[in-house]
């Protein structure tokens, strides 16, 4: 009889442990999405939801659940949608989309918040940075330089609130800079300390004076000299050969437009800006070509556009981009992870490769491996 009772109780002590591994073999992936479904960024949380239903749809597994939960671009709301995803045992979560809404999310625990922004400082312990920051797009530049012997490169920074942000990424990439100037964006401010960073009143200055000497000269070619003199605005060099603005649309126009006033040409001096997301105003600037800047891979882009507007006759933002291919990531990593080490997830060293281009993730960081391109007479061309 106590044999009996043995046999039976292996019998189904055994059945207990397979039916808890069918369970973990069974156990879906879940993942929250922290976005703004209400108030004035709602659009923006529509169009990452629809970007994750066709990241569900291109990965075609049923192990995959999507959670979204309202930030309304809110600290507070979106702790308490946080905590919600908490109680429904999610792990992982793409977003918020903005830094300030990172606030108070340092107060959850066994969760990763794999955020949407491009910032890196003041971070809580459980929240990565998945947006394109500045380091990756230094690193892509830092290419540019060293490929083309650039060696004197000045750095122009407005005084806004990512000053910070762009000296810890000069750090981390370590890219060599001659000078890293910060400006003021007001516009009489900014063009009066162009001419000090180009040593434009000296330059002016030795054009006068020359002027001056020819015409007090007996030179048998003096009235030729003159003329070729007065379709000049300066004499004399400026001390760099290249120059990266970390500025966007009409504010970086208004920087290149001071430089073209100093006499300081793209034509004659590379200027390299920061991520433009292929904005097609800077195409019809063609004064102020050519431009370089690192970029995600434009044909991937071109690619998740015509297939979003296929599926919902729209175009996303580039938000929408980002989110789709962090849906694959985390896909990606839980192959080879338990969804319960999540710090495992980002800490290893590995490379994905997304529609915005190739991840490399380690120590949880995402760095993103970029393009560069050059707007040309009107054209964009990819350099790498």
């Amino acid at each position: 009889m106590n044999k009996f009772f043995k046999i039976l109780i292996l019998i189904i002590f055994n059945s207990l442990l397979f039916c808890q591994f069918c369970f973990a073999f069974e156990e879906k992936i879940k993942i929250g999405l922290l976005i703004p479904l209400t108030g004035e960024n709602k659009d923006i949380g529509k169009q990452i939801i629809k970007s994750t239903r066709i990241a569900l749809k291109d990965i075609n597994s049923n192990k995959i659940e999507i959670f979204p939960r309202d930030t309304r671009s809110d600290p507070n709301k979106t702790i308490k949608s946080a905590m919600e995803l908490k109680e429904m045992g999610v792990k992982i979560v793409i977003g918020p989309v903005f830094h300030k809404s990172l606030n108070y999310l340092g107060e959850i625990d066994d969760i990763i918040f794999v955020s949407l922004t491009n910032k890196t400082l003041d971070l809580p312990y459980n929240t990565i940075s998945g947006g394109v920051n500045a380091t990756s797009q230094l690193d892509a530049i830092k290419k540019f330089i060293e490929f083309n012997k650039l060696k004197k490169t000045v750095f122009l920074t407005p005084k806004l609130d990512y000053e910070r942000e762009i000296k810890k990424a000069i750090k981390q990439s370590k890219i060599k800079i001659y000078k890293h100037y910060i400006y003021d964006t007001e516009p009489t401010k900014l063009t009066a300390q162009i001419e000090k960073i180009t040593n434009y009143k000296k330059r002016k200055q030795n054009l006068l004076d020359e002027i001056k000497r020819v015409e007090n000269s007996e030179l048998p070619d003096k009235e030729g000299q003159l003329e070729k003199l007065k379709k000049r605005y300066t004499i004399g060099k400026v001390n760099f050969d290249s120059i990266i603005i970390s500025d966007f649309e009409e504010s970086l126009k208004s920087v290149i437009t001071s430089l073209l006033y100093t006499d300081v040409s793209p034509k004659e001096k590379f200027t390299i800006t920061f991520n433009q997301w292929f904005d097609e105003s800077l195409l019809d600037e063609r004064t102020i070509q050519p431009i370089y800047y690192p970029s995600i891979n434009r044909k991937n882009l071109k690619d998740f556009e015509e297939k979003f507007h296929k599926e919902f006759n729209q175009k996303p933002n580039y938000l929408s981009l980002l989110s789709y291919d962090l849906v694959g990531l985390i896909y990606y990593l839980s192959l080879n992870t338990e969804m319960e080490d999540l710090n495992k997830l980002f800490r290893k060293k590995n490379s994905f490769k997304g529609k915005i281009g190739i991840f490399d993730i380690e120590n949880n960081k995402i760095n993103h491996r970029l393009n560069l391109y050059e707007i040309k007479d009107g054209v964009i061309k990819e350099i790498f």
